[in-house]
């Protein structure tokens, strides 16, 4: 039974490594075929992609924008773990770094207070947006999608309403943008310097943070078993004496709380302000990277920095005379190749297990019946 556990962990290995690369080799094949498709040579493409993307102010870039990725990926990963489809993230997010927007121009205190005060009301307030879609769901059955969904559209009625001149907004000095009073220079977070490079987004120490206690609540955490108990069985949860419903609205809370980070790179690293071009759309990229990385914490930054990756190189192609589109063609030809990858992979496992017990326990059931025989 033992070397049945071995070959069966080492079979397991192997195919865990070859989902990816199955995924990256089909992704490589339909976008060749893509871009052969648009007349253009797709060689030049693809040489033109690693050479800039190897640059030093490129991976600056990359390393910066997987950041707030990386983030957006595990507020929606920690939904998926409870079998929850958080599509609200991108609301949850962009309402928070209003509110903490609002926050911080408003605080006079110095930097080490402002800056966690900063942080805390954002990752409150998308706690608590959050939240809404979660009780909905406890006590009166409401799809988490449609509320969520719902919730986004609210959100940005709200900003909508409130970002106005004479109300949480204010006209800057060329009467051309309205924005947040900005915060003060004492709430700026300093980036580190890359020297000709760049600067590095301050923020990715946080995403580094958040990765970590991902990783050991759910990994190593009774809260974590319990969580994700419910995703794979909340009749089996229940009967073990597991709280479903506040599994459900506690998952929904922190999911929210953690995309109430999203925001924090641009806000305190970059805009100082929320205006209506404080970026949109991340909590939806967060849910192709969370499906990139498997939910798994280092998956999960995998696919940030594939995301930066792709959007650094793939926006330079234009300028060597691709079609602008492809950028969305590949990114979406990669989630949909790791995905089935994934799935085609699991079930070749799982074909493949079971087909080495049965053969083991039929050795077995032999080998006891001629002993038998024997006797």
């Amino acid at each position: 039974m033992k070397k049945l556990t071995s070959r069966i962990d080492k079979e397991r290995l192997l195919l865990g490594i070859g989902a990816p690369l199955l995924a990256v080799v089909a992704a490589i094949i339909v976008t060749t075929l893509v871009i052969l498709a648009t007349g253009k040579n797709p060689g030049p493409a693809f040489s033109d992609m690693v050479s800039y993307g190897s640059a030093s102010d490129s991976q600056v870039f990359i390393l910066n924008k997987a950041t707030t990725y990386y983030l957006a990926g595990v507020a929606v990963a920690i939904g998926f773990r409870m079998n929850l489809f958080n599509i609200g993230v991108d609301g949850q997010y962009r309402l928070a770094a209003f509110i903490a927007a609002v926050l911080g121009g408003a605080l006079t205190l110095p930097g080490f207070i402002a800056i966690p005060l900063i942080i805390l009301c954002a990752m409150l307030t998308g706690a608590l947006w959050a939240a809404i879609a979660g009780v909905l769901k406890v006590t009166r059955g409401v799809s988490e999608v449609i509320a969520t969904i719902m919730l986004n559209a609210i959100a940005t009625a709200i900003i909508g309403y409130l970002l106005q001149p004479g109300k949480l907004g204010q006209l800057d000095k060329a009467g051309t943008l309205v924005s947040t009073k900005p915060l003060p220079e004492a709430s700026f977070l300093p980036n580190f310097d890359a020297g000709p490079a760049g600067m590095v987004n301050s923020m990715v120490v946080l995403a580094v943070l958040v990765g970590l206690a991902y990783w050991f609540v759910l990994g190593r955490t009774r809260f974590g078993f319990d969580l994700r108990t419910v995703g794979q069985s909340e009749s089996a949860a229940a009967a073990s004496g597991v709280g479903v419903k506040k599994m459900i609205a506690t998952s929904m809370i922190i999911s929210g709380a953690v995309a109430g980070l999203i925001g924090m790179p641009t806000l305190l690293n970059e805009s100082h302000q929320f205006d209506n071009s404080f970026p949109n759309g991340i909590g939806f990229t967060g849910i192709a990277i969370a499906l990139l990385g498997r939910n798994n914490p280092v998956g999960i930054a995998l696919g940030a920095l594939l995301w930066g990756y792709l959007e650094r190189t793939t926006n330079h192609l234009e300028f060597e005379g691709y079609d602008k589109e492809i950028l969305g063609v590949i990114q979406g030809v990669i989630v949909l190749c790791v995905v089935i990858a994934y799935e085609v992979v699991r079930r070749y496992g799982l074909k493949r297990q079971q087909q080495r017990v049965g053969a083991e326990l039929a050795a077995q059931a032999a080998a006891t019946t001629k002993k038998q025989e024997v006797a």
